[in-house]
C-alpha cells in the first residue's frame, strides 16, 4: 500500500510541475491558441493518470493503479536522477 502513496506523491509532483509551467506559460503568453491542444491534453492525460489511479485504487484494482502511476513515476525518477548526477558531477559538456 505504501508504494502506491510514494509513486502517487511523485506523480502529483511531476502534474503540479506541469501545471507551475502551465501557467507561467499563459501569464508569459508563451501558452497561446496555437499550443493550447498539445496543454489540453497533456493537463488531461495528467488528471487521468492521478484520478484514474485513485479511482482503481477505491474498485480494488491495486495492482493496475500501481502500474498507471508507473507509467508517469518511472520517467519522472529516472529524469530526477539524471538531474541529480548532472548537478552533482558537473560533467564536461564539450
Amino acid at each position: 500500500m505504501s508504494l502506491f502513496w510514494i509513486l502517487w506523491g511523485i506523480d502529483v509532483l511531476i502534474a503540479l510541475i506541469a501545471l507551475y509551467f502551465f501557467f507561467i506559460g499563459i501569464a508569459d503568453g508563451s501558452v497561446s491558441s496555437f499550443n493550447m491542444g498539445i496543454w489540453s491534453l497533456l493537463l488531461i492525460g495528467l488528471a487521468v493518470v492521478v484520478f484514474g489511479s485513485l479511482w482503481l485504487k477505491s474498485i480494488d484494482q491495486l495492482g493496475m493503479a500501481k502500474g498507471l502511476l508507473s507509467i508517469l513515476a518511472i520517467p519522472g525518477i529516472l529524469y530526477a536522477l539524471f538531474i541529480l548526477m548532472v548537478i552533482i558531477g558537473k560533467p564536461r559538456w564539450n
